[in-house]
C-alpha cells in the first residue's frame, strides 16, 4: 500500500491568504483541459506536450497568484511523484515481464492451450470471470492485466474475438477482483484514508460491485454469443501450428507463472513477486527453450521479435522490454507532476471544498463524492489521489450527515479506483493500453465495469437503495499487496 506519509491538505487547512477563490481554482482546470482538448484531441499530438504545457501554466498560477515559491511547488511535484513511484516500477517491472514470459514460452504456452478449451461462444464471459478470480486472489488487477491478459489477448484473438472486447473483459475481471480483495492496496488505502475497518468497507462495496460485474458478465455473454460463427476456419489451428513449431510447449513453460501468483497467493507483495516471476522467466527460457543466458536477460531489456512464420502470431508476441517503457512513463511521470502541482497549490483541496457546501442530503452527498473522486482522477492521473484527495477532504462531512464511514470508502472507491483506467492520459490507463496492446480508445466501450460501477453508484444515491442501510461487521485485517 502507497504511503500514508503524505496527506494532502483539506481546504481549512490551507494557509487563508493562499487559499484560492472558485474562480482562481478553476483557471488551471480548465487550462488543463483545453491544452489536453487542442493538442491531443485536435492537432492529434502525444498527451506529453499538452501536460507539460498544463504543468507550466499551474506553476506560474501558483507562483505569481497564489504566492507559491519554487521550492514549496517542488515539493508539491515531488510528493506526488513519491506516491506514484510504485506504479513506474511496476511499468518497468511488467515491461520485462511479458518480454521473458514470452521468450520462456509461458505466454506461447496460455494461449496453445486456451485455444484448446475455451470456445467462442463462452471466451469473454469465461476472460471477465478468470481474470476476476485471480485478481481477487492476488489483489492486484496490474498483475493480472499484465500476465494472463496477455495471454487472453493472444487466445481471444486465434478465436477471431476483436482485442477491444478481450480487453474489455479482461479490465472488467481484474478491477471487480481486485476492488474486492482484502490484499490490494488501493481497498486497504480506500479503507485507512476513511477511517473505516477494512471488511466494513469491503461489505459495503459487496452489493454495488457484483452487480456491476454481474451485468458485465451477461453483456459479454451476449456479445460472445454474437460472435460465434464470425472466426476464420482453420485459424486457432494455424496459430497452434506456429506456436508449436517455435517454442517448446510443455507444463514446464508455466514455472514463472507458479512462482509469480505462488508469492502474490502467499502475501508478497507485487513488485518483488513480478521481479520473481522475470528471474524465473529468464531461467525458463535458457532451460527450456534453449537460450543462452545473456540472449534471456537481453530480452528483458530490449525485447522480443518471434519469427513464427505467421504474422499474426509474431504481432502478438512482439515485445519491445524495459526499452519500450520509455513513452508510457514519460506520460505518467508528467502526469503526476501536474496533480501534485494542482493538490499543491489548493486547486483540488478548494473545489472539493465548494462541492461539499453544495451537498445538502445524502443522495447528493455520495453523488458529489463519486463525482469528486472521478474528476481528481482525470486531473491528477493517479487512482490513490481519486481516493486520498475526496476520502480525507469529506470524512467531516459525512459525519455531519450522520453516516457511517464505510459509506464514504465505498463511493471513493466505486468511482476512483475503476474509471483511470477510461482516462487515456491516466497512469492506469497507459499501462493497460501498454501491456494489452489495445488503445484506451478502443477498449474503453467494452470496459463495461468501469462504466457501471460510478452509474450504480449514482443511481443508489439517487434512489438510496441500499444507502446508510447495510450493517458492518468487525473482521480481521489483512496483508497489502499492490495494484
Amino acid at each position: 500500500m502507497p504511503s500514508l506519509d503524505f496527506e494532502p491538505m483539506t481546504y481549512e487547512e490551507l494557509p487563508e491568504e493562499r487559499r484560492p477563490t472558485f474562480k482562481q481554482a478553476l483557471l488551471p482546470v480548465l487550462a488543463t483541459i483545453v491544452f489536453l482538448a487542442v493538442g491531443s484531441a485536435w492537432l492529434g499530438m502525444d498527451p506529453h506536450m499538452p501536460l507539460l504545457w498544463a504543468i507550466t501554466f499551474t506553476g506560474l498560477v501558483g507562483y505569481y497568484v497564489f504566492g507559491y515559491s519554487w521550492e514549496e511547488l517542488y515539493d508539491g511535484l515531488t510528493n506526488s511523484l513519491m506516491m506514484g513511484l510504485q506504479a513506474i516500477l511496476i511499468l518497468f517491472s511488467i515491461y520485462a515481464l511479458i518480454a521473458t514470459w514470452i521468450s520462456s514460452g509461458t505466454i506461447p504456452g496460455l494461449m496453445y492451450y486456451g485455444l484448446q478449451l475455451l470456445s467462442l461462444s463462452v471466451f469473454l464471459p469465461i476472460t471477465a470471470i478468470l481474470s476476476g478470480l485471480v485478481a481477487f486472489s492476488i489483489g492486484s488487477s496490474w498483475t493480472t492485466v499484465g500476465t494472463l491478459g496477455v495471454a487472453f489477448i493472444g487466445i481471444g484473438s486465434g478465436l477471431g474475438i476483436p482485442a477491444p472486447m478481450t480487453a474489455g473483459a479482461i479490465l472488467s475481471g481484474a478491477y471487480a477482483g481486485d476492488k474486492q480483495s482484502p490484499l490490494s492496496d488501493t481497498t486497504n488505502l480506500a479503507a485507512a484514508v476513511t477511517n473505516t475497518k477494512l471488511y466494513d468497507h469491503i461489505n459495503r462495496m459487496r452489493t454495488g460491485t457484483l452487480l456491476a460485474f454481474g451485468l458485465s458478465v451477461v453483456l459479454f455473454a451476449f456479445f460472445g454469443l454474437q460472435a460465434s460463427g464470425g472466426t476464420e476456419g482453420g485459424k486457432a489451428a494455424a496459430i497452434q501450428h506456429a506456436l508449436l513449431g517455435t517454442y517448446s510447449i510443455s507444463p514446464l513453460v508455466f514455472v514463472p507463472l507458479v512462482v509469480t501468483f505462488g508469492l502474490a497467493l502467499y502475501g508478497y507483495p507485487a513488485l518483488p513477486s513480478l521481479i520473481a516471476g522475470i528471474f524465473s522467466g529468464a531461467g525458463t527460457a535458457i532451460l527450456v527453450q534453449g537460450m543462452s543466458f545473456t540472449a534471456a536477460w537481453n530480452v528483458a531489456l530490449s525485447g522480443t521479435a518471434p519469427k513464427t512464420g505467421m504474422k499474426l502470431v509474431n504481432n502478438l508476441l512482439a515485445n519491445s522490454g524495459i526499452s519500450g517503457s520509455a513513452w508510457t512513463i514519460a506520460v505518467v511521470v508528467l502526469a503526476l507532476a501536474l496533480g501534485g502541482l494542482l493538490e499543491k497549490t489548493g486547486v483540488l483541496a478548494t473545489l472539493a471544498y465548494y462541492l461539499s457546501r453544495g451537498l445538502n442530503s445524502t443522495g447528493l452527498l455520495v453523488f458529489g463524492t463519486g463525482i469528486s473522486a472521478t474528476l481528481t482522477n482525470l486531473l491528477t492521473a493517479q487512482q490513490y489521489m481519486s481516493i486520498v484527495v475526496p476520502g480525507m477532504t469529506l470524512r467531516n462531512v459525512y459525519d455531519e450527515h450522520g453516516l457511517d464511514s464505510s459509506e464514504l470508502s465505498r463511493a471513493v472507491e466505486a468511482a476512483g479506483t475503476p474509471t483511470g483506467a477510461l482516462i487515456p492520459w491516466h497512469a492506469g490507463a497507459i499501462y493497460m493500453a501498454a501491456a494489452l496492446g489495445v488503445p484506451t480508445l478502443d477498449y474503453m466501450w467494452f470496459y463495461f465495469f468501469g462504466i457501471l460501477s460510478p452509474v450504480i453508484l449514482f443511481v443508489m444515491a439517487a434512489t438510496g437503495w441500499r444507502i446508510g442501510s447495510e450493517d458492518s461487521s468487525e473482521k480481521p485485517s489483512a496483508v497489502a499487496s499492490a495494484d
